[in-house]
């Protein structure tokens, strides 16, 4: 299919669209051994496209998994060494995220992003570096939601905070989407991904975390996945997940 060049080379994470013009304007790109021109398009599938001397790789084939990961698990794809066969593969010997996926997977896609030990629920796998970092980069503000069940009731005015943003690890925290859904339970959606944000959030306002669950990323969501099952992306999901992160 033909596109303009300088989406083809965003879309593989070469450079951004105003960076590509950059490039095509000093000579940088070639198509099929030619200068490219500003404007041009070309098919990334049939054509042979050069960047500052390199030839950009026929995109491989992508795969885009979903899986519900259960509480204990640790977000790694770590491959356990021999030596170690019992210990598991993340920190103190917890079980990984590696050793939950079929063996023809294991290696060939990666978990994007992280969901901490101790929480639950939807973790997106692939091999398509570009969409990964889309999802993982700060700039881009994507959004996952997570329901949430504190330790004790909490106050409108503790979830007000939440809302707002507060100082964690030296920085503010965005403003939230709250929701509450109970007296010791609500749904947050956030933007960014500090580490543990959540629970440190919560920790912060009084109201230490019970159990939290990751219930979407970004247009994904499945609430009959079981916990420790993995699927494919269904063509539809694949599509409007790609299409709502500019890829």
């Amino acid at each position: 299919m033909l596109e303009r060049l300088q989406k083809i080379l965003s879309a593989r994470g070469i450079a951004s669209r105003r960076k590509a013009e950059e490039y095509i304007k000093q000579g940088l790109v070639l198509v099929n051994g030619k200068p490219a021109t500003l404007g041009q398009k070309a098919d990334p599938v049939v054509d042979t496209i050069e960047v500052k001397g390199e030839v950009m790789e026929a995109r491989k084939e992508m795969l885009y998994y979903l899986m519900h990961k259960p509480r204990g698990i640790v977000t790694s794809n770590i491959e356990k060494s021999p030596g170690k066969a019992h210990a598991g593969g993340g920190a103190g010997g917890a079980p990984t995220v590696r050793e939950l996926l079929p063996k023809g997977l294991q290696g060939k896609i990666f978990p994007v992003g992280r969901l901490d030990k101790d929480s639950t629920g939807l973790l997106l796998l692939t091999n398509d570096g570009v969409l990964a970092y889309r999802l993982t980069h700060p700039k881009f503000d994507h959004e996952k939601e997570y329901e949430v069940e504190t330790e004790m009731d909490i106050t409108n005015g503790q979830l007000h905070k939440l809302r707002e943003g507060m100082i964690i690890l030296g920085e503010k925290t965005k403003p939230a989407d709250v929701v509450r859904t109970g007296t010791r339970n609500f749904r947050i959606a956030l933007t960014e991904g500090k580490n543990r944000q959540i629970r440190r959030m919560c920790q912060k306002v009084g109201c230490p975390v019970k159990t939290l669950k990751r219930v979407r990323i970004m247009t994904l969501e499945d609430p009959s996945l079981r916990e420790g099952k993995i699927r494919p992306l269904t063509e539809a999901e694949k599509s409007q997940l790609l299409a709502s992160v500019g890829v």
